[in-house]
């Protein structure tokens, strides 16, 4: 962040405050500019004074002045070498010397006529410059007190020209003169910087709070060039694109990254035709599903593409879920009128069955209409339960223990009729991070999952298997939970079609059951999706959310 820069001291009550930045290196550059004038003024003594026609009146004191100047110099010059930032205190003790230094030479050599006159001048200016405040006026009265007194005690003394007093009250008035022109100018420069440092500071704290908007925002943002390279994005398009949860430190930046090939395909096609709407599509196999928005940034270079990445799953979650919610009130209302013929057939179908009177067509009549009550009964149950589910309480959970007394549970669930054990295989990788969800929630989609694995792997091999596998995603936040069963599979024209509800390939079933399975994820902050697998048998992938995300 930038900071405005207060001035050097405060009227009447020089030294409070630091320097400024722009103060130190103002009297760092002065200081090499004494530095150049007192090696001159030392080299100058090597020469014959009586060239130039000046006559030095005390050249003995003026060559031990010299000296003392250069060493001075010298030694500031280095204690700022070393890295020493002068405070006030010392701009001002230095800028008081260099005015006794300058009137000195000017006492020892030829008097206030002497050109060394203009290196006073020098001098004050230099101190209002760095101290713009009612300190320079002291520079510009000192300065004049010790011109008059000089030529004064010269006239006195050493028969000078009383002209000389006349030349130093000038000198005075150009002292003041310049304290008070740099005093003004300095100021408002001074303000000016404020101002503009101010200005800076707020556009800076603007772009900041951009940034954390556009970061926040749940829409994927991205900015690519023509060819799909990725040039900005934010966490959302990061989380969406590429499954990155949240900016971490170790986690590579999608700067330079391609855009995944569906999306570099409808950036490709909107290219050609800008007023084509782009279709859904999704990034991986288990991310959601998406939308994107295109519009360019510059319309007259027209290098950068701007996108907008929505995930369009969960408006259809909502829309799906104000729909099934409408039909649970709607089914809770009726659910009395349809349960009370329903449980009259389907008891008139058990009495009928004990008759010894029916032959084998009535009886396939009658496990008909059995089949197609408790059928009946099914949806009616699992639409109340979706309509009146409770909210997630999640907790943080370690995968692998949690999965192992799962799985103790449930075999004791699949094998207790007796026939021959159900085959389920557990792979769990090492050093799975944390997740968090309701135990009970996803413990009910796993049950759900696990069922239709092993009842559609008996379907096609006659023995019941799955393989459970649980692993970390590829920037290693978060953990996944594979099922996989030895089934026939899905085809591909039911692929998109198999978390709608009601939709069921199988003539027993409600279509209800992995609709359900992804509601309850989605209610944790976990993502259900079917994952590409070559026949036979299918994997549904349960990646769980990362367990620094509250639900």
């Amino acid at each position: 962040m930038m900071t405005v820069e207060q001035p050097l001291t405060e009227p009447g009550n020089p030294g409070q405050r630091h320097l400024t930045a722009n103060s130190v290196k103002l009297f760092r550059v002065f200081n090499h500019y004494r530095l150049a004038i007192s090696v001159l003024l030392v080299g100058l003594m090597f020469l014959d004074p009586s060239e130039f026609g000046t006559q030095f009146q005390m050249p003995g004191y003026y060559q031990v002045g010299v000296f003392s100047y250069l060493s001075l110099n010298v030694f500031l010059a280095l204690v700022l070498l070393a890295g020493f930032r002068p405070q006030p205190r010392h701009v001002i003790l230095s800028i008081l010397l260099d005015i006794l230094f300058m009137h000195a030479f000017l006492l020892f050599s030829s008097g206030i006529s002497s050109g060394l006159a203009n290196l006073v001048i020098v001098s004050v200016a230099a101190g209002n410059i760095m101290t713009p405040s009612r300190i320079g006026i002291l520079y510009a009265a000192l300065a004049t007190i010790c011109s008059l007194v000089m030529s004064t005690w010269s006239v006195l003394s050493l028969e000078a020209n009383p002209d000389s007093i006349v030349r130093a009250g000038i000198l005075g008035v150009v002292y003041f003169a310049v304290a008070l022109i740099l005093q003004n100018i300095t100021l408002r420069l001074t303000r000016s910087e404020a101002l503009a440092t101010s200005r800076a500071h707020s556009l800076q704290e603007m772009e900041h709070i951009n940034q954390q908007i556009i970061q926040r925002m749940r829409t994927g943002i991205l900015v690519v060039d023509r060819f799909g390279q990725i040039r900005l994005a934010n966490a959302a398009a990061e989380e969406l694109l590429f499954g990155v949860t949240g900016r971490q430190d170790k986690a590579p930046s999608p700067r330079g990254k391609t855009l995944p090939v569906p999306l570099r395909q409808r950036l490709e096609r909107w290219l050609n035709d800008p007023g084509a709407r782009s279709e859904p599509f999704q990034a991986s196999a288990t991310s959601p599903l998406l939308q994107a928005n295109f519009t360019q940034l510059d319309k007259q270079q027209g290098e950068h593409v701007l996108i907008f990445v929505e995930d369009i799953s969960k408006l259809t979650q909502q829309a799906q879920q104000m729909k099934l919610a409408s039909l649970g009130r709607l089914t809770a209302g009726i659910a009395h009128e349809i349960r009370n013929p329903l449980g009259a057939i389907s008891h008139a179908a058990q009495l009928m069955a004990e008759s010894e009177q029916l032959d084998t067509g009535d009886r396939k009549m009658l496990d008909i209409i059995q089949r197609h009550s408790r059928r009946v009964n099914g949806i009616v149950e699992n639409v109340l339960d979706l309509s009146r589910r409770r909210q997630a309480n999640s907790e943080l959970i370690e995968i692998k223990d949690w999965l192992s007394t799962f799985m103790e549970d449930y075999r004791q669930t699949v094998d207790k009729d007796g026939g021959e054990p159900a085959k389920i295989q557990i792979d769990v990788d090492d050093a799975l991070p944390p997740a968090r969800f309701d135990p009970s929630q996803i413990e009910q989609v796993l049950v759900n999952l696990c069922d239709n694995g092993l009842r559609y792997s008996q379907q096609r091999t006659g023995h019941r298997s799955l393989l459970l596998h649980a692993g970390k995603t590829a920037d290693g936040e978060r953990s996944y939970l594979d099922i996989c069963d030895d089934g026939p599979g899905i085809s591909d024209e039911h692929r998109s079609s198999v978390f709608e509800p009601f939709f069921t390939t199988d003539k027993s079933g409600t279509g209800l059951g992995l609709y359900l399975a992804r509601e309850l994820c989605e209610a944790n902050q976990a993502h259900l999706s079917l994952l590409d697998r070559e026949p036979p048998g299918c994997c549904f992938r349960i990646t769980f959310s990362h367990h620094r995300r509250l639900i």
